[in-house]
This record gives structure tokens, C-alpha cells and sequence, in this order.
């Protein structure tokens, strides 16, 4: 402790120049010329603990993707399409080089600026094997080479570092999971043992809190227990967490076939599993690089593949879909009650992004079973709108302005259900560009809600039908249309996506995905629509399943901002069943208040 903490002063922050000064230095102590920074933790989770936010720390980027590069004379800090405006607003560009991820990729620039000789570092925990590889080879371009390191640079000179989380673990009850751990572990085990192999490895905190039907609380907006786990061919699994989030309640619920060891023991584990010469799954694109070192090292048989909890969880079962329903239900009627509420008070021109997005976690805490957000509300007036994974703060925000948009993403956490919702509406008259621009958005959402695909299709195949109404005069969006939703878990989950990125999974019934198209333009408004769709069987053609989407958001879309002359008959007639469907089943959950708004607010497209 310094004379200032003594004294009852705080240390003065450092800057980020002082830190990238200072992590430079331990490189020089280290005998490397750079090192790789990733948003990442030894999970590979989108959200990492505070402890883990190594990224955020030294750069000042707080989005939920992204990396940085470290040389001796120069740096580089890479963000994809969602987090261009962020970055440019958090990382002091004199000190970083600030790059689009996908476009401008970091192995390029590392091939062009690494020095021949030079060796480029890296935390065998942070990153999976197909990035070592990747990065290896841009090393070798350059003619330099790539090693892994021991002890993590940025932890050695990381003075005022959290502590690892600890929150409880428990267990999830039955009547949400739908399926019993024990009934879990046997399916998964047989699957092992079919294929011949051993064990399987799960770093990943969702699948192991599916598997064991359990949840915690050691990252923000997802009921998570950071854990590894082994999965045996027997149904046994070997879990690796810190005792201090076990209790006698938990033992009890996950039984003698679970046993509990520290993480700090997976070493030896793996080690154990080598010495065996057994057959063991890892999945290269959640496990860490460190896994599959220590797996070769020890002599196993690695079988890389996918984690098998993967698919099962995403394919929910009756009682997840039934639990999702009723959250959705009590969600709607929580946004529903918010809308309502904007329309008196935004006109006032008083009402800020944050006061906004707090009255909405209110509303949503009312609700049965509420656990918190799913994420950080995305709550944007204006040009602040056009940043797509927006945060308000005090310094950020705005006010919602006559003759601005509006737009809200939000979710929340439930025990029977994790929800996901962006509204847009606007304040005052919008301009007829807003009204054209939001109605090719809703079009695109309408188009992907209301398809029908045979058994076999994958996202990828779907995404291009949102963005049809777009493309057709110029324009497009910088981001995934739909991503995957876990039940009581995390807001973004796979395998499914629906996206122009190619992904060979196909979409399977009860498989539930986002449909979220926008448009935004920098520096006036954004734009984006997003229901929550759970994939269905509808009837067979010419023999072959043909599959389909139900809606689970139920929330009014602004009738202010449509445009009826560019909707053709059928897509009219779908946004009006689609309002008597929320009217139906939100009324009785709202206050006599809220539901003369929603009655006005979901009337017929041809009524006045």
C-alpha cells in the first residue's frame, strides 16, 4: 500500500499512454517485441469478468468484441462493424491504431509490421487453437515467430486488478430446465461412447450450467458460474470451480456422479486423461489453446469437434419454449407499459437517454421471476442511435428531441425465459427518409418472420430476405441479422446464426434466434427491429419438413414510422395480426392506462 492509500488518497488513474508505457516495459523484461490482447477470458465468453476485462483496461474499449496488438513502437486495437463509432469515441487514436476486425484483419497487420527476428507473445488461456494458428502464420510472413507465455504481461503490471468473482451457484429447478442433469449427462455420455471416445473437455460456462442445470452469477447480464468440466463416457463429470460458490444444497442437486475440484486441478486432470492414452473431445472453438497443449503434451488422443452441449441446448425443449412464452409475455407487457410512458413524457423534450432506459429496468423488475438485464440497454436518441452497440453515459447521452428517433434494445433475464427487444420510435413527426428507411427495415423483418424453409436450411441461406427491402435502393447494415438465445442463460448463444457470414448449421425446431434488421445513418439516427422467432415444423411438402418461425416478442412496432405505400397487401395484413395478436394477450397484464395506449397503438394500418 502506497502513502497515498495510507493517507486516505486514492492513486491517481492511469492513463492509457502510462499503461501501454508500462506493459512495453514488461514485454522488453520478457524478451518479446509485442503481445496480443484479446476481449477474451479462459472461457472465451462474449462477457468476461472484471478481473478478465484486460482489453478494456488497457485501451479503454468496453464492447463485447474485439483485440489489440502491442509491438515496441507501435500498436493497433481492432473492433468489427458494430463498434466503429465506440472505438473511435474510447481509444485515444494517437496511441492505437484503430482497425475494422474483418476488413483490416489483425494478421495483416501483424504480417506487415511484426520486424523479422522479433517474436510476438500471447496467453495460451485467451486464445483457441485456429487463432494460434492464424496468428503463427502472419508471425512467419513477417518472418518472425510466435510463443506463448507463461504469465500474462498485462496481469503483472494490472496494479489495481479485481479480484476473480465468487457469486453462488445453484441449482436451476427442474420446471424451467425441462430436463433432468442426470437424463442430460447419460444422452451426452452414450454419444461419447458411440464415438468411441473417452471424455470430453466443456470450458464453456453456458454448457456446463445447462449440463448440470445450474446457474451463477460471475459474469454481468448471464446467470453464469465460470467452471470447467470434464464429461466422462460413464455420465460422470469431474467440475473444477471455486468450493467457495458450492453449498450443501448443491451437492445435493448434482449427486454423486459430479465430482467438485478446483480449478487450479484441471491441469493435472488433463494430464491424467494423457498418461491414460484416452480419446477426448474439445471443441477448438471454445476451449483454449491451453487445453489442447496439455492435452498433446500428456499423451491423449484429441478429437476435435464441436461441444456436444452445444446443439442439444439450443434445440429447446417443451418446457423451456412453454417458460420462454410466458417471460415474453411479461416482458411485453413490461415494454408495453414503457412505450406508453415515452408517448407522455418524451414530448416534453426533458426526457434523456439514461433516465429513459432506467424507468424501462423498473417496469421489467416488476415482473415474476425477473433476474436483471440480459444486457446492457442499448438506449439511443438521435445520432447517438446510429452506434449500434450504444452505451449511455453521463457524458454521452442526449435528450429525446422533437424530430429525432429513438431507439431501445433491451432484454432481461428471467428463470424461465431471457428475452431480447429493440423498438424503434420516433419522436415527434419523423421526416419521410426516417419513415422510408424504417419501413424497408420492417419489410426485411417481416420478410424473415413470415418465411417458410425446408429442413435442412441454415441462417445463412435466410439473411439476405431482410435485407432485400435495403438493397434494393443502396443501402445495408454492418451486422448480424439473428443470433441464437439461450432459455435462462446467455442472450447470444449458437450454433445458429442468421447472418452473410456462412455457418453449416442448419436452423432445427426449437432452435430461437433474433430477427434484427436496421439501418443507420452516422451522425442523424439509427434504425433496428427485433423480435425474438422460435423455429416450428409446419406441414410437409412433396414429403420433406418444411420449417418455419413463431413470433415470442410481443410489443407494438411505431405507426408513425410506416410507410403504408411502400407495404404490398401481405405485409400490411401480417403487422395488423401481428398488433391483435399483442393487444390480445397484453391487456389483461397492463394498467387501465396503458391498455387505451396499446389499443391506439395497435389499431388496423387503414384506420385513421
Amino acid at each position: 500500500m502506497d502513502a497515498r492509500q495510507i493517507s486516505g488518497e486514492m492513486p491517481a488513474k492511469e492513463s492509457s499512454a502510462e499503461k501501454l508505457a508500462r506493459l512495453r516495459a514488461e514485454l522488453t523484461r520478457q524478451g518479446v517485441a509485442g503481445f496480443i490482447v484479446p476481449r477474451a477470458d479462459e472461457h472465451q465468453g462474449e462477457y468476461v469478468p472484471p478481473s478478465a476485462a484486460r482489453l478494456g483496461w488497457l485501451t479503454g474499449f468496453t464492447g463485447s468484441a474485439g483485440l489489440a496488438v502491442v509491438l515496441r513502437d507501435k500498436a493497433a486495437v481492432f473492433v468489427d462493424g458494430r463498434y466503429t463509432l465506440q472505438a473511435e469515441a474510447q481509444v485515444d487514436g494517437a496511441l492505437f491504431e484503430r482497425r475494422h476486425l474483418v476488413e483490416q484483419p489483425a494478421t495483416d497487420w501483424i504480417a506487415a509490421n511484426l520486424k523479422a527476428g522479433e517474436t510476438l507473445a500471447y496467453d495460451p488461456w485467451l486464445l483457441t487453437p485456429g487463432e494460434v494458428e492464424r496468428y503463427r502464420a502472419a508471425c512467419a510472413r513477417a518472418g518472425g515467430k510466435l510463443a506463448a507465455l507463461a504469465a500474462n504481461p498485462v496481469d503483472a503490471i494490472w496494479r489495481d486488478r479485481p479480484a476473480p468473482p465468487a457469486s453462488p451457484t445453484v441449482p436451476h429447478p427442474l420446471e424451467f430446465a425441462g430436463k433432468s442433469s442426470d437424463d442430460k449427462r447419460r444422452a451426452l455420455a452414450q454419444r461419447l461412447a458411440s464415438d468411441k471416445l473417452d471424455a470430453a473437455v466443456l470450458t464453456a460456462p453456458d454448457s456446463i450450467a445447462w449440463l448440470l442445470n445450474v446457474r451463477g452469477g460471475d459474469v454481468e447480464y448471464s446467470p453464469l458460474p465460470l467452471s470447467f468440466a470434464i464429461l466422462h463416457a460413464d455420465a460422470a463429470v469431474d467440475l473444477f470451480i471455486d468450493r467457495r460458490k458450492l453449498s450443501p444444497e448443491l451437492a445435493r442437486h448434482l449427486g454423486h456422479q459430479v465430482r467438485h475440484s478446483e480449478p487450479a486441478d484441471l491441469g493435472a486432470a488433463l494430464a491424467a486423461l494423457g498418461r491414460a492414452k484416452k480419446r477426448v473431445l474439445a471443441d477448438p472453438a471454445t476451449c483454449a489453446s491451453w487445453i489442447f497443449d496439455r492435452l498433446s503434451e500428456s499423451g491423449a488422443t484429441i478429437q476435435r469437434g464441436a461441444d456436444p452441449c452445444q446443439l442439444p441446448k439450443a434445440c429447446k425443449n417443451a418446457a423451456e419454449l412453454a417458460g420462454t412464452r410466458q417471460a415474453h409475455r411479461r416482458d411485453g407487457a413490461a415494454l408495453t407499459r414503457f412505450l406508453a410512458w415515452l408517448a407522455r413524457e418524451a414530448p416534453g423534450g426533458k426526457l434523456t437517454e439514461i433516465a429513459a432506459s432506467d424507468r424501462l429496468e423498473r417496469f421489467r423488475s416488476d415482473g415474476e421471476h425477473f433476474k436483471g438485464l440480459s444486457f446492457p440497454t442499448i438506449s439511443g436518441a438521435g445520432a447517438n442511435g446510429a452506434i449500434v452497440h450504444y452505451r449511455a453515459s453521463r457524458e454521452s447521452e442526449r435528450r429525446l428531441e422533437d424530430g429525432t428517433l429513438y431507439l431501445v434494445d433491451s432484454g432481461a433475464q428471467y428463470l424461465d425465459g431471457t428475452t431480447d427487444v429493440t423498438r424503434t420510435v420516433a419522436i415527434g413527426k419523423p421526416s419521410a427518409e426516417m419513415r422510408d428507411r424504417f419501413t424497408r427495415v420492417l419489410k426485411g423483418h417481416i420478410a424473415l418472420a413470415a418465411c417458410r424453409f425446408p429442413q435442412g436450411t441454415t441462417g445463412s441461406q435466410l439473411d439476405a430476405l431482410a435485407r432485400k427491402p435495403l438493397w434494393d435502393v443502396g443501402l445495408d447494415y454492418d451486422h448480424g441479422t439473428g443470433h441464437g438465445v439461450g432459455s435462462y442463460l446467455g442472450v447470444h448463444e449458437g450454433p445458429q446464426r442468421i447472418a452473410k457470414t456462412p455457418n453449416a448449421q442448419p436452423l432445427l425446431s426449437g432452435m430461437i434466434v433474433s430477427d434484427e434488421p436496421g439501418y443507420y445513418k452516422t451522425g442523424e439516427y439509427g434504425i433496428r427491429i427485433e423480435n425474438l422467432v422460435v423455429v416450428t415444423h409446419g406441414a410437409n411438402t412433396n414429403g420433406k419438413p418444411i420449417l418455419g418461425f413463431e413470433t415470442l416478442t410481443l410489443a407494438p412496432y411505431d405507426r408513425a414510422l410506416i410507410d403504408l405505400a411502400l407495404l404490398d397487401a401481405t405485409e400490411a395484413a401480417w403487422i395488423d395480426a401481428y398488433h391483435a395478436r399483442v393487444r390480445a394477450e397484453l391487456t389483461p397484464l397492463v394498467d387501465k392506462e396503458t391498455a387505451a395506449w396499446l389499443a391506439t397503438a395497435t389499431r388496423k394500418l387503414s384506420s385513421a
